[in-house]
């Protein structure tokens, strides 16, 4: 639990746990999925729309790059008639997203464990496409471009991590989460045009969904609440909101009742100031046609 007071941590380069396997796992689970709903005789999309879930998930469960939640498993599993084979790996499943939650980076997990169970998101991001966000190709090549150089098998491992995170966005009830990204972050052209425009896409994506808003502060506002850089609020189920600030590898979460309201406040302040989500979508699009 989160102490009354700021707690600050520094990223000393620490390498996440090794791999045990988890990835492989997930392949395999994601396999069986695939053998089951071809059995069947089902695409991708006439599952989803049965058990209420997207085409994007479970293409990205079968492939392996997205933890399937037991009642998933439990959903597929009468969808294609799987006798239950499905249902009986759900307690393996569940092991092997508690050992994927510890391979998160040491000096982020205090973050991604309060982040995991909010009831509420809100996050202004400068300089990178806030995490929830992010495409698998644009993650890795963030991590690849830090400096001092990371081992191939911990970008590997941080990777899966971050991917993991984004479960977030598929549960029900969602939470109330909301962005505001700089308009410089979407010109900045990470990891190559071909891996940002796909990363413009998503966005594009996200942005239809209903629940999660998301919002452009444009770079030609006279006045900007958010001149002192990026942060995140959460909401705790039950306790009380705390903020987020991570700059120069150096992660603080934030629980001084006053530096919280104050960060709320200035977030509002923000979203007033930011594009609307049309107009936001439609800023992404042109963008996206500059090229």
């Amino acid at each position: 639990m989160v102490s009354g007071v700021e707690r600050t941590v520094f990223d000393d380069g620490e390498t996440a746990e090794n791999s045990d396997g988890v990835a492989e796992f997930y392949s395999a689970v994601g396999k069986l999925i695939k053998m089951f709903r071809e059995r069947a005789g089902l695409t991708q999309r006439e599952l989803a729309d049965i058990i209420g879930y997207s085409e994007d998930m479970i293409g990205a469960v079968e492939r392996g790059k997205r933890t399937p939640r037991i009642e998933i498993l439990a959903k597929v599993d009468d969808a294609v008639n799987a006798g239950g084979a499905l249902r009986l790996i759900a307690d393996d499943v569940m092991k092997a997203k508690i050992r994927v939650s510890e391979r998160h980076p040491a000096f982020s997990r205090a973050f991604t464990s309060e982040e995991s169970k909010a009831i509420e998101i809100h996050d202004y991001s400068t300089m990178v496409i806030p995490g929830l966000l992010q495409t698998e190709a644009y993650i890795r090549a963030l991590y690849e471009m830090r400096r001092p150089l990371l081992a191939p098998d911990q970008i590997d491992e941080w990777v899966a991590a971050r991917l993991a995170r984004q479960e977030i966005l598929t549960r029900w009830p969602l939470p109330v989460v909301t962005w505001v990204i700089d308009e410089s972050v979407l010109r900045r052209p990470l990891g190559g045009w071909d891996v940002h425009a796909e990363q413009l896409r998503h966005l594009l994506k996200v942005g239809q969904m209903r629940g999660p808003e998301l919002q452009v502060m444009p770079l030609d506002r006279l006045t900007h609440a958010g001149m002192g850089g990026s942060f995140i609020l959460l909401t705790p189920n039950g306790r009380s909101q705390i903020g987020y600030v991570a700059a120069q590898h150096v992660n603080r979460l934030v629980t001084d009742p006053v530096e919280v309201r104050n960060m709320a406040a200035r977030y509002s302040s923000i979203r007033a100031q930011a594009l609307s989500l049309r107009e936001s979508l439609a800023l992404i699009e042109q963008i996206l046609g500059e090229r």
